[in-house]
Formats: C-alpha cells, structure tokens, sequence
C-alpha cells in the first residue's frame, strides 16, 4: 500500500472514531443512521483504497513519509493532547470539554503535518478541525447540551476526517 493510501486510511480511521465515539450522545433516530453512514463510507474507503485499486501517487502522499519531523508532531500532539485531558476533567471538572479539547488538538496537529509534508491540504483540514473544536469548547463553556457539543466537536470533525480521505 502507498503512502498516501495508508495516510488517507489513518483518516478515514480516525474519521470513523469520531463519529462512532460521538454520535452516542445524539437522539438514537440520529445517532444510529450517523454511524451506519459512517460505517459504509470507511468501508467504500477500504474498497477503494485497497493495493493496485488506486493510483500510488495521490496528492495526500507525504513526500517525506514518517520520518522524524512526522513523530515530533504526533508526541507534541499526545502531550498536549493528555495534558488538556487531565486539565479538563481534573482542575477545571468540564468533562464536555474533552471531545472539543481533542478535537482542536488534532486540527492543530494538521498545521504541523502540513508544513512537514508541505501539503496545503492539510491546513485547510486544520483549520476546519480546530474551528470545531474551538465551537464545541465554546459551547461547553456556555453550558451546551452533550449532542451540540458531540455534533459540532465530534460528529462534524469525523465527517470532515472522512471527506479528507475520500477527495
């Protein structure tokens, strides 16, 4: 499998997660057709990136792979990530605030695999994933219920995921 076809895979992946971790928080008549929707486009994914099905050379293909700049991301990732969890749910007690937290460190995280791969794409998908996540912080902030924070800081950032790997 090429590169960008195993990059486009860990999105649809985390896509995936998002969307099933989240939509539990919505009404059943709304969560369940999320997930099985979610479901079916991470399995037209697999389909359609599955070896010799696709071209080995995409536009989400790291020129650089995962050498040492796209593990230094992925650890600052973590820890800024694992820091604001325990922050979140221990000195601050805003466990809503953990989905939004997560979901505007990833979006970070697409600035930083942006300029290590030099593809525009991914700021694009930063930028995307960061406003949701920074909407979800807010409406935890204002006392949200947990769907409209799950929608706009989970739901919303696996679709945006999903999208990414499918275009």
């Amino acid at each position: 499998m090429a590169r960008g076809q195993i990059n486009r895979l860990i999105g649809a992946l985390f896509g995936l997660i998002f969307i099933e971790a989240n939509a539990g928080a919505l009404p059943l008549s709304v969560g369940i057709p999320l997930r099985v929707l979610a479901i079916g486009a991470f399995l037209g994914l697999l389909v359609a990136l599955r070896p010799g099905h696709v071209s080995t050379q995409t536009a989400h293909a790291p020129p650089q792979g995962f050498g040492r700049r796209y593990w230094a991301v992925v650890v600052i990732e973590a820890v800024v990530g694992l820091t604001g969890i325990v922050l979140i749910n221990g000195l601050l007690r805003a466990p809503l605030a953990t989905v939004p937290w997560i979901a505007l460190v990833v979006g970070l995280h697409f600035f930083g695999l942006a300029a290590v791969w030099r593809l525009a794409a991914l700021a694009w998908l930063g930028a995307a994933m960061s406003a949701c996540g920074a909407a979800g912080l807010t409406l935890a902030a204002c006392g949200s219920s947990a769907a409209t924070i799950a929608t706009a800081a989970g739901v919303a950032p696996g679709a945006l995921l999903l999208a990414s790997a499918a275009a």
